[in-house]
């Protein structure tokens, strides 16, 4: 299985791109894993909320392949703890798919076409986090998932 996570714009802070680099080394002993980031759009300030997310939305669709499962990281989506998330993941591995595709959208979140297509909406938390901290947040709790499927000793019950 590839598990790819699609982001919008590309991170500043070279401390917090060092850390997702660290977790996306370590996700390779265990699935190939790839970062796609597509780049913000220009002219945003001439943009509608509604017309950014469209916009948005179109560059990601074109990121998706047909049979990919899409999860959306999302406000309204399901929270989970580490141990649901890593028999999620297992779930998804024994179906079968090739291709596990999660996105982070937007400022603005996604439009309805990005949630008519996807097949979960997960939530990291009820807080709000930069869309930058939030790639470091999936990429660790992927690899953590991987290290509790394996019984290996990083994550502490």
């Amino acid at each position: 299985m590839h598990i790819r996570l699609i982001a919008i714009g590309k991170t500043d802070s070279t401390a917090l791109q060092g850390l997702i680099s660290n977790y996306q080394n370590r996700l390779k002993h265990y699935v190939k894993f790839s970062l796609d980031i597509i780049p913000d759009i220009k002219n945003v300030k001439n943009l509608s909320e509604t017309e950014q997310k469209k916009r948005e939305a179109a560059l990601i669709l074109k990121q998706i392949p047909q049979a990919a499962i899409l999860i959306l990281l999302d406000e309204k989506g399901k929270q989970y703890s580490s141990l649901e998330f890593s028999t999620l993941l297992q779930k998804r591995m024994n179906s079968g798919i090739k291709e596990l595709v999660f996105v982070i959208g937007g400022p603005y979140g996604f439009t309805d076409i990005l949630y008519e297509k996807c097949h979960q909406k997960i939530s990291l938390s009820k807080m709000t986090f930069s869309h930058q901290m939030v790639r470091l947040f999936v990429v660790e709790q992927l690899y953590r998932a991987f290290t509790i499927l394996r019984n290996e000793p990083y994550h502490h019950q």
